[in-house]
Formats: C-alpha cells, structure tokens, sequence
C-alpha cells in the first residue's frame, strides 16, 4: 500500500496567477482476495492548504507552468513531515478498521 497524493484544484490570483490555495486529496486501498472474492478497502483525506507566494522570487513558477507534482510537493511541505505521516497514518488506520470491524448496523428483527 502507498498512499497517493493528487491534487483536485488550485486556487490562484487572476492578476499574476500566484496560487494561493491547493485542494488535496490522499488516497490508498488495498485489495484482499482474488477474482469474485476480492475486496478493496480504502481510506482517503482532504482538505485544503494555504499558501502566500512571492511572484517577484526567483523560485516562483508562473501559472501555466505548474506541474501536479510541484502542487503536491508544495503541499506536503506546507503541511510538514509530521501532518503528512499523520494523514498516512490515518488513512492505513481507515483500511484495517475497514477490514476489522468493530461495530455493526441493523435491526435485529
């Protein structure tokens, strides 16, 4: 299992086109079984991620030039080391409580 990273949107000024917001989403599953027995389970994380960037930096990468990979990479540094491995960690936790339950719904009659 490897938690994948994408990027659903991107929120930037009209007049220089910095971003200045990016929507996230991790996501990973894992399939158990084979042919008609498999199962996939999943777990995902969204949300969004704020930036305040310097068009006048060397760094700075217009609009049109902007990979999903940057957007991530931005992403992930933004959120830190500590918030990713949470997010990944939450996101495994989803997948074993999905293939583990704890609890049931239903009627018993």
């Amino acid at each position: 299992m490897a938690v994948t990273w994408t990027i659903s949107t991107l929120e930037h000024e009209i007049s220089d086109g910095a971003v200045v917001v990016s929507h996230w989403r991790a996501s990973d599953s894992e399939v158990v079984g084979t042919g008609d027995d498999a199962v996939t389970y999943s777990g995902s994380s969204y949300g969004t991620c704020g930036f305040a960037p310097d068009p006048s930096s060397p760094d700075y990468v217009p609009y049109a030039d902007i990979t999903e990979e940057m957007a991530i990479g931005w992403t992930k540094e933004s959120l830190g080391e500590e918030q990713v491995a949470s997010i990944e960690a939450s996101i495994a936790a989803q997948i074993d409580a999905e293939k583990n339950p704890t609890q049931e719904a239903g009627v018993p009659w």
